[in-house]
């Protein structure tokens, strides 16, 4: 495929929303076309199944069911635009990809790495991305940002450990996928892109 595909990956509130603008506006200065999504969600269908693994009133969601969901919705994504999108010569920044299902369910949740990929391979038709940037943040002090926005979704209002046992799974992750570089994003914006600006001209 002709295009370039970037994903953002990082705890709940490392700042995955603020780099993607900035890699976007980046590229488009440089004269290219680009595309932001997000997961879950980045389609219709893949919106709707969004608000059903992210509502706070779905407390008695099955872990399997909850990763099974994140796939689905992930398989939509990039059937119906991560694939065109590429195709097209497009640069595709995602907040969040399959790395997050590997350690919010693989590993939060418990259910397994290998189990949580071979979904996600299913699901993914086998599109990697060309880069994976992990936003090293804290997670606690990442988490208490996002919840003073919003209030934050289901995940989001899981207990500290949670967040601390992903936070962990993120580290672990970046040994086996070596697309994974992992920036130190608890400094100022300017000096966390200017690092990251380095791997773009890669």
């Amino acid at each position: 495929m002709e295009g370039r595909f970037i994903v953002l990956e990082g705890s709940d509130g490392s700042g995955k929303s603020t780099i993607a603008e900035r890699i976007g506006r980046y590229f488009r200065e440089m004269g290219h076309d680009i595309e932001f999504t997000r997961e879950p969600g980045g389609t219709q269908i893949s919106e709707k199944i969004r608000e059903l693994i992210l509502d706070r009133n779905n407390t008695e969601m099955d872990y399997r069911t909850e990763a099974l969901l994140y796939a689905a919705s992930r398989a939509q994504l990039v059937s119906e635009k991560i694939i065109p999108w590429l195709k097209a010569g497009k640069v595709v920044i995602s907040e969040r990809y399959v790395y997050s299902s590997l350690v919010y369910q693989g590993l939060g949740r418990g259910l397994g790495i290998d189990e949580v990929k071979k979904i996600n391979d299913f699901a993914t038709a086998g599109i990697k991305p060309d880069l994976v940037i992990l936003l090293d943040v804290d997670p606690e002090k990442a988490l208490k940002r996002k919840l003073s926005i919003d209030g934050g979704d289901r995940l989001e209002n899981e207990d500290i450990s949670f967040h601390k046992s992903v936070y962990e799974g993120y580290k672990k992750l970046s040994s086996y996928f070596p697309e994974i570089v992992t920036i130190n994003g608890d400094r100022p914006i300017d000096e966390v892109f200017e690092e990251i600006k380095v791997l773009l001209t890669r």
